[in-house]
């Protein structure tokens, strides 16, 4: 396994094998030979830390696990209880509650590292592991912040490790056939894309709880908040209706996003938006009385972004959530699904339509009809395993080295998932400045202005600056509780 050159242990395997051989002067036969087929000797196992260990932690590590190709060396979870599972699962694993106290005393025994954690904390986490030269697989969204996303990608870049955002889809066939579908101009030129889900399932647009409650035993509340401002403990937060609040997650966009805006963001090489505008559901506590919750993601949105095309032409992006659906393009018969039901994806161009599920699952032309007899040549390389594969596309790519040909076929590298992240950030950016609020001039207490509301955003991509409505520029970047930074 190549090593990466920042790493601390450069080169272990090879002075291993070096000296032994410098010893004993005799031909060594490999050890995968001596253990027959497909096996590989655990020195050559990419070993493994995973951050955040219970839920969907528990997946990437267990994906990463049965790839066959890697060990699990540590673990860390501030919830014992969520990490159980995990601890089970690979008992010889260190374990560690604070990420940067497992990073610092393993850092000579671990190859790469798994962030699984809430949104709030995968760029510090993520960003320490590659500091020390450590390959990251990071959950979906890449940040909480645009800032956050910008530095995780130029990060990935600087430290040269093999990075992957945890967006399985981006490894399926379905985004690759409607790549070149595209290419071969199926669709004509790209003019619109509609994306949307169901989702919130949590709750949002609620106030925060005044009761405060005691954390579980098990559960160390302060590492929790992490980088968030102190709050005391609340119930139903932990473990996962966090997402609907923004010191912690990011709403139904965060969650769904990375899965649903990728295949039109791969199939059209988008960059940065150029605007963004939105409108938010309204949520209502008494008789024609608008709940204001600024801690709370709203219950629904829509968002539209803009994108420059080659040609100076323009592409409208949009975005709904909490069960808002664009109109169903004419191509479909009355009782055809549009996506999946709750989640999809169409792309509209001058001379057609195409349409998607979740993950870019299940593409299909329109009408749908035109899908029983055309056929394009295959261009596109396709992962073994497509969505089932993701795990297994880093592993090899961490085991093969940054600028290998396995890291060549990487899904969702940083430089890919980075700005795909920032797009989906500007949504909320977009959401949060639409709430933004001042007090009316002249008026009472209870007299507000929202200044952001029915304004397009206008966005310089490379100097992350709205350039048209300052209060803006605050939901760019965070700032950190103390012992926490980039």
């Amino acid at each position: 396994m190549k090593e990466n050159s920042n790493k601390p242990e450069n080169s272990r395997r090879n002075f291993i094998k070096g000296a032994t051989l410098a010893m004993t002067g005799f031909y060594i036969v490999p050890r995968h030979v001596l253990g027959g087929p497909g096996f590989i000797a655990p020195s050559d196992k990419l070993r493994v830390a995973g951050i955040g260990v219970g839920g969907m932690g528990y997946n990437d590590v267990s994906g990463v696990f049965r790839s066959g190709k890697a060990d699990i060396v540590a673990l860390c979870d501030v919830d014992d209880t969520r990490a159980k599972r995990s601890r089970e699962e690979h008992p010889k694993a260190a374990y560690y509650k604070d990420f940067r106290v497992m990073l610092e005393k393993e850092q000579n025994n671990i190859d790469a590292v798994t962030v699984s954690t809430p949104d709030h904390m995968h760029a510090v986490q993520a960003m320490m592991a590659m500091k020390m030269g450590k390959h990251v697989y990071v959950q979906k969204p890449l940040s909480h912040d645009i800032y956050e996303a910008r530095m995780l990608t130029e990060a990935a870049e600087k430290y040269k490790v093999v990075t992957q955002m945890g967006n399985q889809g981006s490894s399926g066939d379905g985004v690759r056939k409607m790549v070149e579908w595209y290419n071969a101009g199926l669709i004509g030129e790209a003019t619109k894309v509609y994306s949307w889900t169901n989702r919130p399932v949590w709750p949002q647009g609620i106030p925060w709880p005044t009761e405060a409650q005691t954390p579980p035993a098990d559960l160390d509340w302060d590492l929790w908040l992490g980088t968030a401002p102190y709050r005391d403990y609340v119930g139903n937060l932990v473990p996962f209706n966090w997402r609907g609040w923004w010191d912690y997650g990011t709403g139904a966009l965060g969650d769904m996003a990375c899965h649903i805006m990728e295949p039109p963001f791969r199939v059209l090489g988008l960059g940065y938006p150029k605007s963004a505008e939105c409108s938010v559901g309204s949520v209502y506590v008494g008789e024609f009385q608008r709940g204001y919750f600024p801690d709370s993601c709203p219950p629904s949105s829509h968002i539209t972004l803009r994108f420059d095309m080659p040609g100076g032409k323009e592409l409208e992006f949009h975005w709904m959530d909490g069960g808002i659906q664009p109109t169903r393009p004419e191509e479909l018969e009355p009782n055809e699904v549009m996506g999946d039901g709750g989640n999809g994806v169409i792309i509209e161009g001058t001379a057609g339509k195409m349409m998607c599920s979740t993950y870019g699952i299940d593409p299909k032309l329109l009408p749908t009809s035109k899908n029983q007899y055309i056929q394009v040549p295959e261009t596109e390389y396709r992962v073994p395993g497509g969505d089932r594969g993701h795990y297994n596309n880093w592993v090899e790519a961490c085991i093969a080295g940054h600028g290998s040909e396995e890291y060549k076929r990487l899904s969702s590298p940083f430089s890919v998932a980075g700005p795909l992240t920032e797009s989906v950030l500007m949504g909320n950016l977009a959401i949060r400045s639409y709430d933004y609020r001042v007090q009316r001039p002249g008026g009472n207490a209870n007299q507000f202005d929202y200044p952001g509301r029915g304004i397009k955003l206008v966005w310089d991509g490379p100097n992350m600056k709205i350039t048209n409505f300052e209060p803006a520029n605050q939901f760019v970047k965070r700032t950190y509780r103390e012992g926490y930074s980039l």
